[in-house]
């Protein structure tokens, strides 16, 4: 081998040695980091753990290849080829991802997309030099041709492999790995509102309502651009029912307050503080929710199994109200109570009503007559409610120790639910989840997790009610009232509830 040849291979192999040893140890120093940041991306998340330390032992052994000249040779095809395998992987993330942290540690991580490709490329083609460079009197040309190319395909393959699976498993049998979305909701402006006992009463794509706590017959209007309406005092007989735990909920033009201790529910007209009541001990009602002006889904205590159980209350003429129950959509699992907990949410749009396990991985789609379309899975592996109850002399049960809290309130939207996760998944960091909220958007027409968002804390207070429009997102944190505008990372979910690139059942 000439001096100048030998120069040149023995320049590139302790480039290489250089470029692997510093990103080796910049992984290794912040080891936590690069687990979250592949468990973030779309093409390796369902794979982080494995993958977070198989691709720092590749690296620190390509490196003892290059130093030895038995395998001198075999260190430059092997770097070659995860170059090959890093490049790929970038091309796919800038031609089918939304959003992958950089995972190459120090000041590689600096780098855009873009300029991160070009030197992968430059890597590769470096590599290639020295392979033909190093081999050029010793190996028949067409040898070496094959062994690049079969080297580089293989690795191409296996990235490309992982992608395709990796996001099987992401989105039908998700290992609770979240997948966060590109920037999905952007903070607009926010509110200061009068004090923190605010819910969210309903919503259109002008105004959001909200209840409030502590003034139950108040109703706040507050329009897009969060300008306050004068509060609307609704009127009811407090000396006729005794209210013990008033609600109001928005369904387009008119508002319902009801008390389901009661139980009695009233229906206004937005703008007019006159109420009629239109059920009054029909069923008693621990949830309820506005299917249609005529029919709301109902969560009810049965007076015959002492279980939690749904159903439909349908308001008839001249006072003839109707109401079914459907026992057999919520399973028991222990006690029937406790373990069937969780929360109703109503599609206007859709006429579709959902109903999500509080203590366990599973959420219901029913259509308008509460018809069962499906059960579906969240992504945490929380597949029995982790509850101990005692019972007591009276027949009741009581909790006897706190519960494993896996989902809350969660909303449903345009085919989408939106579900604010207790849990964290695996490879997140534990700074930002204890900083934030996480939303799990799911498509309820599948079994198909869409991705998550995390909403900050508003200084000291988390998210304790949220709302869906067609363009924004609204979040109650203490005493404030937080817009976001939604991106299309998430609206273009919105069309049907499906996701792109999505893999066909």
């Amino acid at each position: 081998m000439k001096k100048s040849t030998r120069f040149i291979v023995t320049g590139i192999s302790y480039f290489f040695i250089l470029l692997f040893i510093y990103a080796s140890i910049s992984k290794m120093m912040d080891f936590e980091n690069f687990q979250v940041q592949i468990g973030q991306s779309p093409l390796l998340s369902a794979y982080a753990g494995f993958v977070s330390y198989a691709v720092i032992i590749a690296e620190l052994l390509i490196v003892l290849m290059l130093i030895f000249p038995k395998t001198f040779l075999l260190g430059l095809h092997s770097s070659t080829a995860l170059m090959t395998a890093f490049t790929v992987y970038i091309y796919l993330i800038l031609n089918y991802s939304d959003f992958v942290p950089c995972s190459c540690g120090g000041i590689l991580e600096k780098l855009g997309w873009t300029e991160h490709l070009i030197f992968n490329i430059s890597a590769v083609v470096l590599g290639i030099v020295a392979v033909f460079l190093y081999t050029k009197k010793e190996y028949p040309r067409k040898t070496v041709i094959l062994s690049l190319v079969t080297s580089n395909i293989l690795s191409a393959v296996l990235i490309l492999f992982l992608f395709l699976r990796s996001d099987y498993v992401i989105k039908k049998e998700n290992n609770f790995t979240r997948r966060f979305l590109m920037h999905p909701v952007l903070k607009t402006k926010s509110i200061a509102l009068e004090n923190n006992t605010y819910y969210f009463a309903g919503s259109d794509n002008q105004k959001v309502y909200l209840g409030n706590r502590t003034m139950p017959q108040n109703l706040l209007t507050v329009d897009s651009s969060l300008k306050k309406r004068p509060n609307l005092k609704m009127d009811l007989d407090l000396k006729k029912y005794p209210y013990r735990k008033i609600e109001v909920k928005v369904y387009g033009n008119n508002y319902f307050i009801y008390d389901g201790t009661v139980p009695v529910i009233s229906r206004g007209q937005l703008g007019r503080p006159e109420t009629e009541v239109i059920s009054y001990k029909d069923a008693f009602f621990s949830q309820i929710e506005i299917i249609n002006s005529n029919r709301m889904a109902i969560r009810a205590l049965s007076s015959t199994t002492k279980n939690l159980t749904l159903g439909v209350l349908k308001i008839g003429r001249n006072g003839k109200n109707e109401v079914q129950l459907f026992p057999q959509l919520l399973e028991k699992q222990s006690d029937g109570v406790f373990d069937s907990d969780g929360y109703l949410s109503s599609n206007p749009k859709s006429a579709q009503v959902t109903y999500i396990h509080a203590y366990r991985n599973q959420f219901l789609v029913m259509d308008s007559t509460m018809e069962l379309q499906r059960r579906l899975s969240t992504i945490d592996t929380t597949t029995i409610a982790q509850i101990k109850v005692t019972p007591l002399s009276d027949g009741r049960f009581k909790m006897s120790k706190p519960a494993l809290l896996v989902n809350g309130n969660a909303k449903i939207f345009n085919g989408l639910l939106f579900n604010p996760a207790y849990l964290r998944g695996q490879h997140e960091h534990v700074k930002r989840w204890k900083e934030s909220r996480t939303i799990d958007v799911y498509n309820i027409n599948k079994q198909e997790y869409i991705g998550s968002i995390y909403i900050d804390h508003y200084k000291d207070s988390e998210m304790s009610d949220f709302t869906v429009t067609d363009k924004h997102l609204y979040v109650i944190a203490g005493n404030q009232l937080i817009q976001y505008r939604l991106t299309n990372s998430l609206i273009k979910y919105f069309k049907n509830g499906v996701a792109e690139n999505r893999i066909q059942e």
